[in-house]
Protein backbone atom coordinates (compact mmCIF):
# COMPACT_ATOMS: atom_id res chain seq x y z
CA UNK A 1 0.00 0.00 0.00
CA UNK A 2 1.02 3.51 -1.01
CA UNK A 3 0.19 6.67 0.20
CA UNK A 4 0.02 10.27 -0.97
CA UNK A 5 0.13 13.21 0.96
CA UNK A 6 -1.12 16.55 -0.45
CA UNK A 7 -0.84 19.50 1.67
CA UNK A 8 -2.84 23.10 1.19
CA UNK A 9 -2.08 26.37 3.32
CA UNK A 10 -4.62 28.83 4.34
CA UNK A 11 -4.80 32.16 5.31
CA UNK A 12 -8.17 33.80 6.51
CA UNK A 13 -7.48 37.41 8.04
CA UNK A 14 -10.73 39.00 8.48
CA UNK A 15 -14.16 38.01 9.55
CA UNK A 16 -17.12 36.37 7.18
CA UNK A 17 -17.01 38.43 4.20
CA UNK A 18 -13.03 38.99 3.98
CA UNK A 19 -10.95 37.68 0.91
CA UNK A 20 -8.55 34.75 1.92
CA UNK A 21 -5.92 32.73 -0.13
CA UNK A 22 -5.15 28.65 -0.35
CA UNK A 23 -1.92 27.58 -1.61
CA UNK A 24 -0.95 24.31 -2.76
CA UNK A 25 1.76 23.04 -4.89
CA UNK A 26 0.17 23.68 -8.40
CA UNK A 27 -2.95 25.70 -7.00
CA UNK A 28 -2.66 29.47 -6.02
CA UNK A 29 -5.90 31.22 -5.23
CA UNK A 30 -8.25 33.92 -3.50
CA UNK A 31 -11.04 32.34 -1.82
CA UNK A 32 -14.23 34.00 -0.50
CA UNK A 33 -17.81 34.04 -0.40
CA UNK A 34 -19.72 33.45 -3.78
CA UNK A 35 -21.80 36.69 -4.48
CA UNK A 36 -25.08 33.85 -4.17
CA UNK A 37 -24.04 33.51 -0.50
CA UNK A 38 -24.15 37.76 0.22
CA UNK A 39 -20.06 37.23 0.20
CA UNK A 40 -17.67 39.09 -2.12
CA UNK A 41 -17.38 36.49 -4.38
CA UNK A 42 -13.54 37.30 -5.16
CA UNK A 43 -11.69 34.31 -6.16
CA UNK A 44 -13.07 30.94 -5.81
CA UNK A 45 -14.84 29.08 -3.00
CA UNK A 46 -15.89 26.16 -1.31
CA UNK A 47 -18.90 25.36 -3.78
CA UNK A 48 -16.47 25.42 -6.46
CA UNK A 49 -13.83 23.76 -5.41
CA UNK A 50 -15.73 20.56 -4.74
CA UNK A 51 -17.28 20.72 -8.02
CA UNK A 52 -13.99 21.17 -9.49
CA UNK A 53 -12.50 18.04 -7.48
CA UNK A 54 -15.48 15.87 -8.56
CA UNK A 55 -15.54 17.14 -12.14
CA UNK A 56 -11.61 16.56 -12.39
CA UNK A 57 -11.54 13.14 -10.73
CA UNK A 58 -14.10 11.93 -12.66
CA UNK A 59 -12.86 13.37 -16.75
CA UNK A 60 -8.90 11.86 -15.54
CA UNK A 61 -10.60 8.54 -14.63
CA UNK A 62 -12.67 8.29 -17.53
CA UNK A 63 -9.53 9.44 -19.87
CA UNK A 64 -7.50 6.42 -18.29
CA UNK A 65 -10.44 3.81 -18.80
CA UNK A 66 -11.06 4.79 -22.26
CA UNK A 67 -6.90 3.83 -23.11
CA UNK A 68 -6.51 1.07 -20.94
CA UNK A 69 -9.45 0.05 -23.73
CA UNK A 70 -7.70 1.09 -26.34
CA UNK A 71 -10.89 3.60 -27.13
CA UNK A 72 -9.30 6.15 -29.49
CA UNK A 73 -11.43 9.69 -29.02
CA UNK A 74 -11.38 12.82 -30.96
CA UNK A 75 -12.26 15.09 -28.01
CA UNK A 76 -13.57 14.50 -24.11
CA UNK A 77 -15.18 17.53 -22.82
CA UNK A 78 -17.74 18.24 -20.00
CA UNK A 79 -19.87 19.98 -17.83
CA UNK A 80 -20.33 19.87 -14.73
CA UNK A 81 -23.07 21.62 -12.41
CA UNK A 82 -23.22 21.69 -8.60
CA UNK A 83 -26.24 22.17 -6.34
CA UNK A 84 -26.54 23.39 -3.24
CA UNK A 85 -29.51 24.15 -0.97
CA UNK A 86 -29.70 26.43 1.66
CA UNK A 87 -32.75 25.75 4.22
CA UNK A 88 -33.43 27.55 7.39
CA UNK A 89 -30.19 28.90 7.48
CA UNK A 90 -28.31 25.44 7.11
CA UNK A 91 -25.97 24.75 3.42
CA UNK A 92 -26.04 21.69 2.23
CA UNK A 93 -24.12 20.48 -0.90
CA UNK A 94 -27.03 18.78 -2.48
CA UNK A 95 -26.28 17.24 -6.20
CA UNK A 96 -23.82 16.91 -8.50
CA UNK A 97 -24.46 16.67 -12.72
CA UNK A 98 -21.40 16.09 -14.67
CA UNK A 99 -22.67 15.76 -18.51
CA UNK A 100 -19.34 14.38 -20.58
CA UNK A 101 -19.32 14.76 -24.87
CA UNK A 102 -17.13 12.29 -26.12
CA UNK A 103 -16.48 11.84 -29.63
CA UNK A 104 -14.96 8.60 -31.28
CA UNK A 105 -13.42 8.24 -34.05
CA UNK A 106 -15.69 8.08 -37.32
CA UNK A 107 -14.29 3.77 -37.44
CA UNK A 108 -15.44 3.59 -33.85
CA UNK A 109 -17.67 0.63 -33.84
CA UNK A 110 -20.87 0.06 -32.28
CA UNK A 111 -18.81 -2.29 -29.43
CA UNK A 112 -16.79 0.50 -29.07
CA UNK A 113 -19.57 3.15 -28.53
CA UNK A 114 -21.58 0.96 -26.18
CA UNK A 115 -18.24 -0.36 -24.29
CA UNK A 116 -17.86 3.60 -23.51
CA UNK A 117 -20.85 4.54 -22.62
CA UNK A 118 -20.29 1.39 -19.99
CA UNK A 119 -16.89 2.88 -19.14
CA UNK A 120 -18.39 6.69 -18.39
CA UNK A 121 -20.88 4.97 -15.83
CA UNK A 122 -17.72 2.87 -14.34
CA UNK A 123 -15.71 5.97 -14.42
CA UNK A 124 -18.40 7.81 -12.01
CA UNK A 125 -18.49 5.40 -9.46
CA UNK A 126 -14.68 4.41 -9.69
CA UNK A 127 -13.66 7.80 -9.19
CA UNK A 128 -11.89 8.47 -5.85
CA UNK A 129 -13.43 12.09 -5.13
CA UNK A 130 -17.13 10.51 -5.84
CA UNK A 131 -16.81 7.51 -3.32
CA UNK A 132 -15.63 9.73 -0.91
CA UNK A 133 -18.70 12.13 -1.15
CA UNK A 134 -20.82 9.35 -1.35
CA UNK A 135 -24.18 9.12 0.97
CA UNK A 136 -23.54 12.95 1.34
CA UNK A 137 -23.80 14.46 -2.28
CA UNK A 138 -25.83 13.17 -4.93
CA UNK A 139 -24.07 12.52 -7.98
CA UNK A 140 -25.50 12.25 -11.10
CA UNK A 141 -24.06 11.61 -14.84
CA UNK A 142 -25.91 12.40 -18.14
CA UNK A 143 -23.32 11.09 -20.76
CA UNK A 144 -23.51 11.99 -24.43
CA UNK A 145 -21.16 9.36 -26.81
CA UNK A 146 -21.25 9.86 -30.45
CA UNK A 147 -19.10 9.36 -33.40
CA UNK A 148 -17.50 11.93 -35.23
CA UNK A 149 -19.24 13.28 -38.58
Amino acid sequence: MSEHHFHLKAYWPGLRNDIGNIEAENLKTQISIPPEMNGPGIGTNPDEMLLGAAATCYIITLAAMLERSKIHKMSLTMDSEGIVEEMNGVITYKKIIHRPHLVLHQEATDKQVQLAQKLAEKAEASCMITRAIKGNVDVKLVARIEKEA
